[in-house]
């Protein structure tokens, strides 16, 4: 879930500081006590009131490290520590599939199991211990609930001539949730071939490419945009300020409502000049309180199988999926062949 700038925060104050103020060289000394997070965006609230806010704030009172935050696309923060990987300047990476996988396989991350991750499930860790989700999530669309009194079903409604530049969804290959519409769509068309041809069709009404998932959901409460993509805990969390703002999940034609798991990956990048720091930040992301809070404060799913939560958020969020088929795609083939799929994709939409 990108922007087009990063920004920075330091969990103390929370406030954004200068970019080289979290991430100059001459900062990173290992005695440092202080950690650097390269993030997707959804988890920070945009009122300082997200579960990053509090996760961070917390951890900071609890071990007197300081988080400096970093916030980016889902792509962009990887290909951040990519251009750094001879001189590492952050410590923890948070990032969606693909892209987590990308980030494996270019050697970015360190082997390192956090305490709790016993507890998280096979699909959502990486099988040799480089990652581990502390958030999970599903990718999913949103609507304006005042401008439309029904939420759209299917992916075929979009063409109507009543989404003409009132559509918007980002950019595949730059953002997480951008990549998650063409693997939604291939699923649901039952090919590549078939979602290419959709997508080809549905640019007609399509305002143009975006590098944020996260801008797009207050251009659809506003009504500037009937329907865009997103995700559950993103969307649901935007809610409490947004209020027309509605989920749903599309679906082809005479079938079902579909989505697949779009979770928060962590993992401690390969030569973290404050790696210890990094463990004890991760092993606090996953620890039980805060991941009870996942969904009361943040609005999405706890990654841990072994927590129920049974706060309103949590009840509203089940509700929400309820009559939903979750699938579950081969990253590692998407992340194999995501160029392939997006140079399909830019060919196939003129984009």
């Amino acid at each position: 879930m990108p922007r087009n700038t990063l920004k920075i925060a330091v969990a103390v104050s929370l406030l954004a500081t200068p970019l080289l103020s979290a991430c100059g060289g001459s900062s990173a000394a290992a005695d440092e006590k202080a950690v650097t997070v390269y993030s997707a965006d959804g988890l920070k609230g945009e009122n300082n009131d997200g579960w990053y806010d509090k996760v961070f704030a917390d951890f900071t009172k609890q071990t007197g490290i300081k988080v400096k935050y970093v916030e980016g696309g889902s792509g962009e923060v990887v290909q951040r520590a990519l251009r750094e990987k001879s001189n590492p300047q952050a410590d923890v990476l948070v990032t969606l599939p693909p892209f987590i996988q990308q980030a494996d396989s270019k050697g970015l991350l360190q082997k390192y199991r956090p305490a709790g991750s016993a507890q998280v499930g096979a699909a959502d860790k990486g099988a040799d211990g480089t990652w581990t989700s502390v958030v999970n999530n599903y990718f999913g669309f949103v609507y304006n609930k005042k401008e439309l009194k029904q939420a759209p079903t299917t992916w075929e409604q979009l063409l109507e001539g009543r989404y003409k530049n009132k559509l918007q969804y980002s950019t595949p290959g730059v953002a997480g949730d951008g990549t998650a519409v063409l693997i939604k769509a291939i699923h649901d068309f039952g090919g590549e071939k078939q979602a290419l041809d959709y997508l080809g069709r549905l640019q007609a009404n399509n305002v143009g490419p975006s590098a944020s998932t996260g801008k797009l959901a207050p251009k659809v409460d506003k009504g500037e945009l009937l329907a865009a993509n997103g995700d559950v805990q993103m969307n649901y969390a935007q809610t409490r300020t947004m209020p027309d703002l509605g989920i749903w999940f599309p679906a082809a034609r005479g079938g079902k409502p579909t989505t697949f798991a779009l979770p928060y990956a962590s993992g401690l990048l390969t030569g973290a000049p404050h790696s210890e720091n990094g463990r004890k930040l991760l092993d606090f992301m996953l620890a039980e309180k805060q991941q009870e809070e996942v969904s009361s404060i943040g609005g999405g799913f706890t990654a841990r199988t072994d927590v129920k939560a049974t706060d309103a958020n949590a009840a509203a969020l089940t509700r929400l999926m309820a009559g939903v088929d979750v699938f579950t795609p081969d990253w590692n083939d998407i992340d194999r062949n995501l160029t392939s799929y997006v140079d399909a994709w830019k060919s196939a939409t003129g984009s």
